[in-house]
């Protein structure tokens, strides 16, 4: 069973955008740092598959999703250090969860699921797959992000995490991302 580093305590408040490809995760997450100037913390898959890619055009396979959880939470602990009151995840375990759950049959590994119940991040931002599809070399499901959005959903409320969906494009998207911070920082259990 693989090992995966410990995620580093904090104070801050760990916030994972969350959701399909080409949602606006990343935009997101530096928007959000920007506002909060806080960190954030970019999205280890992208460059470890785009490499396997660029080396072997072979796409991600479930031997590399250990070696993704290990990146991300790696990352993690590198910025949580810097970050004030707020760390935004561009992504995080439970992504990672979702993706194998949707690509390998319904199969996860136990050690990346249990790695989903050890882990701790505060809320959960939702991102609706409401924005154009913006196609790359990874990205693969440009008819099912519907269904996608879906099936993050569907963990969220199985999990029981406080999360809230964010919609609408450009700055109305990140002023929708800040209102749901705002809500959830007075109701902390609450999902918007």
């Amino acid at each position: 069973m693989e090992t995966f580093p410990r995620q580093q305590a904090t104070g801050c408040h760990r916030i994972v955008l969350y959701g399909p490809e080409s949602t606006g995760k990343t935009t997101l997450a530096q928007a959000l740092a920007a506002h909060y100037q806080t960190q954030w913390v970019p999205e280890f898959a992208r460059d470890y598959l785009q490499e396997k890619w660029n080396n072997s055009q072979e796409t991600c396979g479930l031997e590399d999703l250990p070696q993704i959880v290990k990146g991300q939470i790696q990352l993690e602990n590198e910025a949580v250090s810097q970050a004030q009151k707020w760390l935004f995840c561009d992504t995080n375990v439970l992504v990672t969860k979702v993706w194998s759950i949707t690509h390998f049959d319904g199969y996860c590994a136990p050690e990346i699921v249990e790695a989903v119940n050890r882990y701790h991040y505060d809320f959960y931002l939702l991102t609706s797959p409401d924005i154009p599809w913006e196609p790359d070399s990874l990205r693969d499901r440009p008819h099912q992000r519907d269904e996608m959005f879906s099936a993050f959903l569907d963990e969220l409320k199985l999990l029981k995490h406080p999360y809230a969906i964010v919609t609408g494009t450009g700055k109305e998207r990140l002023q929708n991302a800040i209102q749901a911070l705002e809500k959830w920082l007075v109701n902390p259990k609450s999902s918007f």
